[in-house]
């Protein structure tokens, strides 16, 4: 991934995501990267825009919604940016790059543990839903399960490269541990 995803925003949608000064909580299940979301009130909303990056904590009262993968490509972007516009509370981010530091990543990375637990107890509550909403919820933890027991770690490794070098990886280019 030798590109930048914040720079593909356009100009009206980076108004969405920057807010001077503005500190944001960040919710623990995002995925490490330029994206993630703070105290969310989706009203279901978020997956309709962007179902192959954005999932819904199903422990929470409101079912706040997350980043649970980091959009690969400008389609991507603009699908987080339309889930962004949704939320009423504005509280999706694209400063992840000043927020996250290479420890913390690792220490994300090493509590995934927890994150796989909450997505086991998610299935069972959007599994007992029984709407066409909580089936893709499901689905989307589904998504989410799958990536993070495959493709995630080269990923974190990437982004890892790109918090410590500036820049994505080149084709070849020796990654960092996690």
């Amino acid at each position: 991934m030798a590109w930048d995803p914040v720079a593909a925003l356009t100009d009206e949608d980076r108004k969405r995501f920057v807010r001077p000064g503005e500190e944001a909580e960040r919710l623990w299940l995002n995925v490490p990267g330029p994206f993630y979301t703070g105290e969310t009130d989706n009203c279901w909303t978020g997956r309709m825009e962007a179902p192959d990056n954005v999932l819904y904590a199903a422990d929470s009262a409101y079912c706040r919604e997350y980043v649970f993968r980091q959009p690969r490509d400008p389609a991507e972007v603009r699908a987080v940016a339309k889930a962004a516009w949704a939320d009423p509370y504005g509280e999706y981010y694209c400063d992840g790059d000043l927020r996250w530091t290479p420890a913390g990543v690792r220490a994300w990375w090493a509590d995934r543990g927890r994150v796989a637990l909450h997505l086991t107890e998610s299935l069972v509550d959007f599994g007992e839903g029984g709407s066409v909403a909580d089936a893709d919820a499901a689905a989307g933890v589904r998504d989410f399960r799958s990536y993070l027991d495959g493709g995630l770690a080269v990923d974190l490794r990437a982004y890892l490269f790109r918090l410590e070098e500036g820049r994505y990886p080149e084709a070849g280019e020796r990654l960092p541990q996690l």
